[in-house]
């Protein structure tokens, strides 16, 4: 019988750990990137803020109205009026405008003429032969099933 050391089964339990990290950290890297949203995204986010407390300061803006202003509906009508922004609006997050789009298009062209030729036909000649060459007690032999009378 096989005993499992503490050690060893520690080290198990550790490596498991190390695995489960890694496999969850990977996964919120995939969502982040299917969202669009990077490291440089990220680490921007006190520029979010501060350009936040600028509009909630100067224009009374709520933070949905800033969000629209800045990533919404109202986005162009606030970039044109306030062009002196302009470089405070370029170093807020989430303004990467490369976006991946990949599309496979496949046509088959259906034709409905199709050519069959009936020329030449081969002819089929046999090239196998098979010949038993072996005997067995069960051709004529006791083991044979019994017969109507």
């Amino acid at each position: 019988m096989t005993y499992i050391s503490f050690n060893a089964l520690k080290n198990a339990t550790f490596i498991f750990e190390m695995v489960r990290l890694l496999s969850i950290l990977l996964s919120f890297i995939i969502l982040f990137h299917s969202l669009n949203i990077y490291f440089d995204d990220i680490l921007e986010l006190n520029e979010l803020v501060e350009h936040y407390q600028f509009h909630s300061e100067e224009y009374g803006d709520s933070f949905l109205v800033f969000l629209s202003k800045h990533y919404g509906k109202l986005k162009t009508e606030h970039h044109k009026k306030h062009q002196e922004e302009q470089q405070e609006h370029e170093e807020l997050p989430f303004q990467n405008p490369a976006t991946t789009l990949s599309l496979l298009v496949f046509v088959q062209y259906a034709t409905s003429e199709y050519h069959l030729r009936t020329g030449a036909t081969m002819k089929k000649t046999d090239g196998f032969h098979y010949l038993v060459t072996y005997t067995s007690l069960w051709d004529d032999g006791p083991f044979q099933p019994p017969r109507r009378a």
